[in-house]
């Protein structure tokens, strides 16, 4: 996603009632806060998850969210929080790791991609931090992926 094509990522949420009938529809927006720039290009380089031998990558974050960085250092780690934007929204149950062998399974009972709101967790470590451009790794999304949200994985933040 370029730069100057940046659009917000929006989603519906949908809340149906027991009977099944439409009972409410949500619209929300999230303004992502950053992008993945990373060797992974396509799903042909990318790995099934960042511990199967995916590299580290840089996540770059907007100007206006600077701030959210204090107090953040080389060696902590992370949960990053991505918007899989080339994944599929449609998908609704699959094979986990399209394992034929496997039993179908619900796409909330697994770690795929595609799926109705595809938001990606990653665990990372920070390896480096150059003004609001973070080293971190390892990371499976591929160059261009737009970051949600960043949480700290350690209760050490909280003390």
């Amino acid at each position: 996603m370029s730069r100057s094509g940046r659009l917000w990522q929006s989603f519906s949420q949908e809340a149906v009632s027991s009977n099944r009938s439409l009972h409410k529809m949500n619209s929300y927006t999230l303004e992502p806060i950053g992008f993945i720039r990373s060797t992974v290009k396509g799903r042909e380089d990318a790995p099934r998850q960042g511990p199967e031998g995916a590299p580290d990558a840089w996540l770059e974050i907007e100007p206006q969210f600077a701030e959210a960085l204090l107090g953040m250092e080389v060696g902590h780690e992370l949960i990053v929080i991505t918007w899989l934007h080339q994944a599929k929204r449609d998908v609704l149950k699959g094979r986990p790791r399209s394992d034929e062998s496997r039993p179908l399974t619900g796409v909330f009972y697994t770690r795929s991609p595609a799926r109705p709101n595809p938001l990606g967790l990653h665990p990372v470590t920070v390896r480096a931090i150059e003004g609001t451009r973070l080293k971190v790794g390892p990371i499976e999304v591929f160059d261009g992926t737009p970051v949600v949200d960043i949480k700290s994985a350690s209760t050490r933040a909280d003390e």
